[in-house]
């Protein structure tokens, strides 16, 4: 048995679920797309569906590194989410900037930008 099967053992069923909770709440605050997927409970082809492109698509898109914000929020509104973009500084509270991540007006493309 390791240590940390132990300590597990170790702690009342009330300690373990708290535990347990915050684990789930740190690992939500970060997540890869691909993360973020699976957590939804989506396969990649339901989501090139919704998006118009192919599942390979959603394979490329989940191992590049940078991202328009345009393709980001295409993504995300297809997992059933809003994307919103926020600045943090040291002297001052979280701002949540707006205009960045809207739908600009134009002509619709099926594929992602």
């Amino acid at each position: 048995m390791t240590n940390l099967a132990r300590i597990r053992k170790g702690l009342s069923p009330a300690r373990r679920r708290k535990v347990e909770a915050r684990a789930a709440q740190l690992m939500a605050e970060e997540m890869t797309l691909q993360d973020l997927r699976r957590a939804r409970k989506l396969t990649q082809v339901r989501m090139a569906r919704a998006l118009g492109i192919g599942q390979d698509g959603i394979s490329k898109l989940e191992k590049r590194s940078d991202l328009l914000l345009s393709t980001l929020r295409k993504a995300v509104e297809a997992m059933g989410g809003r994307l919103s973009l926020v600045a943090e500084f040291p002297d001052r509270d979280p701002v949540v900037l707006s205009g960045i991540t809207e739908v600009e007006p134009g002509p619709r493309h099926a594929g992602l930008s």
